[in-house]
């Protein structure tokens, strides 16, 4: 019995660990302030190709609120490295085009640390669409990361 006890303090434990996680990168306002120099997104529906963790589906429910209707895409021209795409002729990145409005790019945007940790850039997919795509800040880029409200930079 004390077993069972222990078990459903862990999975207590474990799940408000999750929750508050979640919360903290997903809703919260406290580490990630969108940088000033970003532009506004733009009232519309937008396309996105992604490669990554937001191929699946319960991450983009918990990420966008949404699904973002996912259609199979192919970009053509680059590679895979982890977490970043770079440019390699003759190879081709497998992943997701999902249409999303302008709220649901904004929490993408914050998903993925715009500006801080990537970068959105409009791309041709293989079948000719565009598309934004998050590819990461290079290390020059992201040296210095002012905070509005630290009077130093962070390094990360």
């Amino acid at each position: 019995m004390v077993w069972l006890k222990r078990l459903l303090i862990l999975s207590g434990v474990g799940l408000l660990s999750l929750v508050g996680w979640l919360w903290l990168t997903m809703l919260s306002p406290w580490f990630y302030d969108r940088p000033d120099d970003l532009p506004t997104i733009e009232q519309r529906t937008h396309q996105v190709f992604v490669y990554g963790t937001l191929r699946y589906a319960p991450v983009r429910l918990v990420v966008m609120g949404s699904f973002g209707a996912p259609k199979d895409a192919v970009l053509e021209g680059y590679q895979r490295n982890g977490l970043d795409l770079s440019p390699q002729p003759g190879s081709n990145v497998k992943g997701l085009l999902l249409r999303v409005d302008a709220d649901e790019l904004s929490r993408l945007d914050r998903y993925e640390r715009l500006g801080v940790r990537y970068e959105r850039r409009t791309i041709t997919l293989d079948d000719g669409t565009r598309a934004w795509v998050y590819l990461r800040l290079t290390e020059e880029q992201n040296a210095f990361v002012p905070h509005a409200d630290f009077p130093f930079a962070l390094i990360p």
